[in-house]
C-alpha cells in the first residue's frame, strides 16, 4: 500500500492504495464520483478522461499514486468553471448527447480544445476529437458545440475564459472555482479509510428569504439553451398580394386544412388545441397539444407558439413558427418561415440530422402549394382537401438532391 494525497475538484484527499490501482478505479470505487465513466478500459474510447492539471488526461490507464500533489477535476467539479458552463448550453443546444455514457469526457476534451485552439476550424475540431469515440450521436451536434463556444468567444470575449487561456499557454494551471457548496453541504477534507471515503460535513446556513439563490442564473441559462432547439428556415412564393395572403393566414382552420396530418379541434380567439399527425420513415407519431397565434398586422409578420405530446412515445414537442410576408409586386408575396423547435423523449434522435431538416424544408414547400390551392378555390362551396405528402416519395426526392449536390461539390 501507499499512501497519497491529492486535490479532487478543490477537496483535499488522502488514502493509501495499491501502486496498481488507477484513477478511475479510485474515483469510482472509493469516492463514488461515478460521473467518470469507465469504457474500453484501455485508453481507447476516451469516456473516463478526467483533468489532471488542467489537462485532460485517461483516467482508466493512469495510475492514481502518480497524481500524488497534483489537481484531479471531474464532471462533479465543473459546476462554477464559465467555461465549462458555455460548452455544457451548447451541448444542450446542439443535441450533442444521447446516451451521455461519453459526454464528461468529451466536454473535459471540448474545453482543452477551446483553450488551445481559439481558431480551431471544423476539421482541426474533429481531429482533436478522434481521441473520443461515440456510439450515438454521429459527433456533428458535439462537433457545432464545441465550433459555437469557438465562435461565441471570438465575437465577445469572456475575461474569466481568457485568462484560462492565458494560464494555459503559459503552462501554469490555476485550481478551477468551486460552487462553494452542494445541496446545502460544505464538503470538508476527505480521508480514505478501509477503501472507502469518510466525508465529514458541515451544514451550510440557508439563504434568507430575501437573498438570491446562487444557483438561479445559471438554470435560467439552461432553460434558454434547452429552448434553444433546432433552427429551420424556409421560403414559399404565392401569387396573391400580401394583403390577402395576411388576411388567410390568419383563419387558423383553414391553414390548417393546407397542412396534411393537421386537425383544429377546438379554438378560442387566438388559441386552438388539436393534433397533427407524423410520419417520417420507421417514425410515426401524434401529436396533441395546443398553440396560440400572434400577429402583428402593420408588419405583416406572426408567431404560431405550440407544445404537445405523442400519447404513444409520450415524447413531447414544443416550438414556435414564425413567418413574415414580403410583397414582391405584381400581386405576388413571398412567406419567410422561420422554425425553432425541440423534441424531447424517444423521438428526440429524429430532430438531429440533416435529412429531417431538409424534409421540413420540403414539407413548407409542399405547404404552401396547398395554400395557394385553397387561396385559388376560394369562392368555392367545397374546398379542396389537402393532398397527402408521400413520405417515400418526399425522402427519395431528398437523397436523390443531396447526392446531386455532392457530385456537383456542393455541400
Amino acid at each position: 500500500m501507499k499512501a497519497i494525497t491529492l486535490d479532487i475538484n478543490g477537496t483535499r484527499v488522502s488514502a493509501e492504495l495499491e501502486p496498481r490501482t488507477h484513477l478511475g478505479d479510485f474515483l469510482r470505487d472509493n469516492l463514488r464520483l461515478t460521473g467518470t465513466h469507465l469504457g474500453c478500459e484501455h485508453g481507447v474510447c476516451g469516456a473516463c478522461t478526467v483533468l489532471v492539471d488542467g489537462e485532460p488526461v485517461r483516467s482508466c490507464i493512469t495510475f492514481a499514486v502518480s497524481c500524488q500533489g497534483h489537481h484531479v477535476t471531474t464532471v462533479e467539479g465543473y459546476d462554477a468553471d464559465a467555461l465549462m458552463q458555455r460548452l455544457r448550453q451548447a451541448f444542450t443546444r446542439h443535441h450533442a448527447l444521447q446516451c451521455g455514457y461519453c459526454t464528461p469526457g468529451m466536454l473535459a476534451t471540448a474545453r482543452d480544445i477551446v483553450l488551445r485552439l481559439p481558431e480551431a476550424d471544423e476539421p482541426r475540431v474533429r481531429l482533436e476529437l478522434a481521441g473520443n469515440l461515440c456510439r450515438c450521436t454521429g459527433y456533428m451536434g458535439i462537433v457545432a458545440a464545441i465550433l459555437d463556444v469557438l465562435a461565441q468567444l471570438r465575437a465577445d470575449p469572456d475575461p474569466e475564459i481568457m485568462a484560462l487561456r492565458e494560464q494555459a499557454r503559459a503552462g501554469r494551471f490555476a485550481p478551477p472555482p468551486l460552487a462553494g457548496s452542494r445541496g446545502g453541504i460544505k464538503v470538508m477534507p476527505i480521508l480514505v479509510q478501509g477503501g472507502r471515503a469518510a466525508e465529514a460535513v458541515a451544514a451550510v446556513p440557508a439563504p434568507s428569504a430575501g437573498a438570491p439563490d446562487p444557483g438561479s442564473q445559471g438554470q435560467e441559462l439552461e432553460v434558454a439553451a434547452i429552448r434553444g432547439g433546432t433552427h429551420v428556415e424556409a421560403s414559399f412564393e404565392l401569387p396573391y398580394p400580401a394583403e390577402a395572403v395576411w388576411a388567410f393566414m390568419g383563419d387558423l382552420p383553414a391553414v390548417a386544412a393546407c397542412l396534411p396530418g393537421a386537425a383544429i379541434e377546438s379554438q378560442d380567439g387566438d388559441k386552438v388545441k388539436g393534433r397533427i399527425a407524423i410520419k417520417f420513415g420507421p417514425m410515426a407519431a401524434a401529436f396533441v397539444g395546443a398553440a396560440k397565434l400572434e400577429r402583428h398586422d402593420q408588419a405583416q409578420r406572426a408567431v404560431l407558439r405550440g407544445a404537445g405530446q405523442d400519447s404513444l412515445s409520450r415524447s413531447r414537442a414544443q416550438g414556435d413558427i414564425a413567418y413574415q410576408l414580403v410583397a414582391l409586386g405584381l400581386g405576388r408575396t413571398r412567406v419567410d418561415v422561420n422554425m425553432l423547435y425541440t423534441l424531447q423523449g424517444p423521438l428526440a434522435q429524429f430532430s438531429r440530422s440533416g435529412l429531417v431538416k431538409d424534409f421540413v424544408r420540403r414539407l413548407v414547400a409542399d405547404f404552401g402549394q396547398q395554400v395557394q390551392a385553397r387561396m385559388g378555390n376560394a369562392g368555392d362551396a367545397v374546398p379542396t382537401a389537402a393532398a397527402a405528402i408521400h413520405p417515400l416519395r418526399s425522402l427519395l426526392a431528398l437523397l436523390w438532391q443531396r447526392l446531386r449536390r455532392g457530385w456537383s461539390g456542393g455541400r
